[in-house]
């Protein structure tokens, strides 16, 4: 009697364990600051699906678009390096605090096109710098493109003297400082949740960002002008942490690793297809400019002094790589 009653015990301890496991899938917090209808949103929700189907529900991924819990700042990264979330896919300069060479994406006129980026992405070069960042227990595991950046402003830009004197939002980042001062104009750099509100109330002239961004955070409705300048880049590294990676079995890091293979080229496909619908959008509601080559040459000879300030500081061999796979 005793023998059955334990024998029904331990069935239903080992059943109770088998539905605990079912009832507590592998939860994978995926925070970012941008819409679900963006590159960074579409490879987000590419990650998902795969993951999600590929475990069989056994480990879920939660979406928190439009910085609902942190954005993309030291605060976000706090919450990345300490298990809080466990994706996190900041703009590449955000991470200058960890390695200033992350600011590469912010020199002036250094990439030639999309393929050239992506030509990067796959280089010896940024897997070094993705290594980079596991001292402070971060996982790089790859870079997904947002594209090229454009200004905006309520006055047409063409040349560097339709910028002297204006205010435009960018990003933390010296190397954008030192640009807008190479242009006559002054940097103002603030959170991405802001730049509506800092538009509207004319707190800043302008702003540069991709165009999708440009059209899903409308800011065509506080600016008149798009100036397709194409003159730095805005690309975002994807990472995670080493608390949560070595948490896994071996069968769900192939799982998320392979997710995160799948989303690297959806993300490449969709940036290039939605910045070119926004284009499309934004011209039948913004002036849209096209620099001529004389305009782009003049663009390009204002901003040099930004490689004699930053060149060394971001790094030379890092520079010349990215150059030479042109």
């Amino acid at each position: 009697m005793k023998r059955g009653l334990n024998l029904i015990l331990g069935l239903t301890l080992i059943l109770g364990a088998s539905l605990g496991l079912a009832a507590s899938p592998v939860v994978i917090k995926f925070s970012f600051v941008t819409t679900l209808n963006t590159p960074k949103g579409k490879a987000a929700q590419a990650f998902k699906q795969y993951v999600e189907e590929k475990s069989g529900g056994s480990m879920k991924v939660e979406l928190y678009p439009s910085s609902q819990l942190y954005k993309d700042n030291a605060e976000g990264l706090n919450a990345l390096i300490f298990n809080n979330i466990q994706l996190l896919v900041p703009s590449a300069t955000k991470l200058k605090g960890y390695n200033p060479a992350f600011q590469f994406v912010d020199l002036p006129y250094l990439f030639k096109d999309a393929e050239h980026f992506k030509r990067f992405t796959q280089s010896e070069a940024a897997q070094n710098l993705l290594n980079s960042l596991e001292k402070v227990g971060l996982v790089g595991l790859g870079f997904w493109p947002n594209g090229f950046v454009h200004f905006t402003a309520n006055q047409p830009l063409r040349r560097p003297e339709d910028f002297k004197g204006l205010k435009f939002r960018t990003q933390t980042s010296g190397v954008l400082e030192a640009m807008m001062q190479a242009l006559g104009a002054t940097a103002a750099p603030m959170a991405f949740s802001e730049v509506y509100q800092a538009l509207q109330q004319g707190v800043v002239d302008g702003q540069e960002n991709t165009l999708s961004n440009i059209y899903t955070q409308r800011y065509y409705e506080v600016q008149k002008y798009l100036s397709l300048t194409r003159h730095h880049r805005l690309d975002y590294v994807v990472l995670t942490n080493k608390i949560f990676l070595n948490s896994l079995s071996p069968e769900e890091k192939q799982i998320f690793l392979d997710g995160i293979a799948y989303a690297n080229e959806v993300a490449f496909n969709e940036a290039e297809k939605l910045n070119q619908d926004a284009l499309a959008q934004l011209s039948e509601l913004m002036e849209v400019i096209e620099l001529t080559p004389e305009d782009r040459a003049a663009m390009e000879a204002a901003m040099e002094p930004v490689y004699e300030e930053w060149g060394s500081k971001i790094g030379w061999d890092l520079i010349n790589a990215i150059k030479a796979l042109r």
